[in-house]
């Protein structure tokens, strides 16, 4: 049998058969798998059977909490910086993109004092926590227009 497209049949076990509604009390039960009396049971419903715009409100999903519009800043260790620049280096936004360390320059850059940095560095352009500071001021390094 050559392979064609009206050939093609799902692998067996994958495909369930379609509930066959209506076809007698042997199918599914007493109520043909439509329920008890109403809109629904009868022949020819079809699509929403809600009406009105209180329906229409309920039926829409709603977001809850809040989402701030400002968007995180991406976090740097300081021992990220050691290891990645050379002594007296001036790091921007745009060399820790390029180095790999953040995904976009144009977002915000919080440098965090996780880990130790031996290392003399100029920080520009970024936000910087305390205790990154006090590290990068005592290796002699200097941090200037924080954002």
């Amino acid at each position: 049998m050559t392979l064609s497209l009206h050939t093609l049949r799902p692998q067996k076990g994958s495909a369930k058969s379609k509930k066959r509604v209506g076809r007698g009390l042997g199918s599914t039960g007493t109520y043909s798998g439509r329920g008890v009396k109403g809109q629904s049971a009868r022949s020819g419903v079809s699509g929403l059977k809600l009406q009105g715009l209180r329906q229409i409100m309920l039926a829409t999903p709603k977001s809850r909490g809040f989402t701030s519009g400002y968007e995180r800043a991406q976090a740097v260790n300081v021992d990220d910086l050691s290891k990645t620049f050379k002594p007296g280096t001036k790091v921007t936004p745009k060399m820790l993109e390029k180095a790999g360390l953040i995904g976009r320059a144009t977002s915000p850059v919080k440098v965090l004092g996780g880990g130790a940095i031996a290392i003399a560095i100029t920080l520009s352009g970024c936000r910087v926590s305390a205790s990154a500071k006090q590290k990068i001021e005592a290796a002699g390094g200097t941090i200037v227009d924080r954002v």
